[in-house]
C-alpha cells in the first residue's frame, strides 16, 4: 500500500505549465517543484521568467526549461508541441493555466454587451479553449508514453455561473461574455477529454473565485460579502489543489471540474 507521501511524489515527472509567469502560474510552478517534479515553464515572449526560476532554484534542485510561446497563435503553438515531442524527454502534466483576461481598456471588453466585439472574443477563446485543444492533441501521445498523465485546466466559477453585476457597480471593472463563455466551454471540453483520452490520461479542471489583485475596494468588500468563507483567494490557495490532481493522490479522479471559491457559488 503506498503512503500518502508517496503518493504525492513527482521525481521523475515532467509538467508544462503555461502562464508560468503570472501569480497563480509561478504557485502552480513551485508547488510542482515541492513535490520533485521537473517543470516546463511556458509564457508570452519576453517574459521574465527569472524571478520564478530563482524562487524555485533557491529551494528545490529539480530541471527547469522555460520556453516562449503566444498562445493565440496557432504557428506559435505549433512550434511549441513540435519542441516537446521532439526533445527526447518524458511529459506527465499539462496544466493550461494561461488565460485572455484582457484589460478594461481594451477595446470591445469591458463595454456594454452591444460593444463587446466579435473581434475581442475571438482572441479569447483562442486562449482560453482552442489553445488547449490544440496542445491536449497535439501532445496526447507523448502524455500517454510518460506515464501517470494528467491534464489540469484552469477554469473559473464564471464558466460554472452568471455575473452578479452589482459587484462592479461604481467600478470600471466587468464581465465580459466571451470570457464566461470561454471558461464554460473548457470545463465542457474537460469532460469529454477525459472519457475521449482515457484511460491512459486523467482531465480535470479547477475552477477559481476571485482572486484578491487590489481590486477597487468596494468590489472587493462586496465581494468578501458574498463569499462563506469572508476573503477573496489567495495564490497560495490552489497550492493544495494543484498538488492532488497533479500526483498520484487523484489516480481514480477524472472529469472534474473543482471549484476553488471559499463558498462563493453554493448560493
Amino acid at each position: 500500500m503506498s503512503s500518502i507521501k508517496g503518493l504525492m511524489n513527482l521525481k521523475g515527472r515532467r509538467a508544462l505549465v503555461t502562464g508560468a509567469v503570472g501569480g497563480i502560474g509561478q504557485e502552480i510552478a513551485l508547488t510542482i517543484a515541492e513535490l520533485g517534479g521537473d517543470l516546463l515553464l511556458v509564457d508570452i515572449p519576453n517574459s521574465n521568467y527569472e524571478l520564478i526560476k530563482e524562487k524555485i532554484s533557491s529551494k528545490y534542485t529539480i530541471n527547469i526549461k522555460c520556453i516562449d510561446c503566444n498562445l493565440e497563435d496557432e504557428k506559435s503553438r505549433q512550434a511549441l508541441i513540435n519542441q516537446i515531442n521532439n526533445d527526447n524527454k518524458n511529459l506527465n502534466i499539462i496544466i493550461n493555466n494561461a488565460a485572455f483576461v484582457g484589460e478594461s481598456n481594451l477595446q470591445g471588453w469591458v463595454t456594454d454587451f452591444e460593444n463587446q466585439s466579435v473581434e475581442t472574443w475571438k482572441r479569447a477563446l483562442e486562449v482560453n479553449l482552442t489553445s488547449v485543444f490544440h496542445l491536449s492533441q497535439g501532445l496526447a501521445k507523448k502524455l500517454k508514453t510518460s506515464g501517470h498523465a494528467s491534464i489540469i485546466n484552469m477554469a473559473s466559477i464564471y464558466g460554472v455561473s452568471g455575473p452578479d453585476y452589482s459587484l462592479y457597480k461604481g467600478t470600471e471593472m466587468g464581465n465580459p461574455a466571451a470570457y464566461s463563455a470561454s471558461k464554460g466551454g473548457l470545463i465542457q471540453l474537460t469532460k469529454w477529454l477525459s472519457t475521449t483520452i482515457a484511460p491512459d490520461i486523467r482531465v480535470n479542471a479547477i475552477s477559481p473565485g476571485g482572486v484578491f489583485r487590489h481590486q477597487p475596494e468596494l468590489f472587493v468588500k462586496r465581494y468578501e460579502a458574498k463569499t462563506p468563507l469572508g476573503r477573496m483567494a489567495t495564490e497560495e490557495d490552489f497550492k493544495g489543489i494543484i498538488a492532488y490532481l497533479s500526483s498520484d493522490l487523484s489516480a481514480y479522479v477524472t472529469g472534474q471540474n473543482i471549484v476553488i471559491d471559499g463558498g462563493w457559488t453554493v448560493w
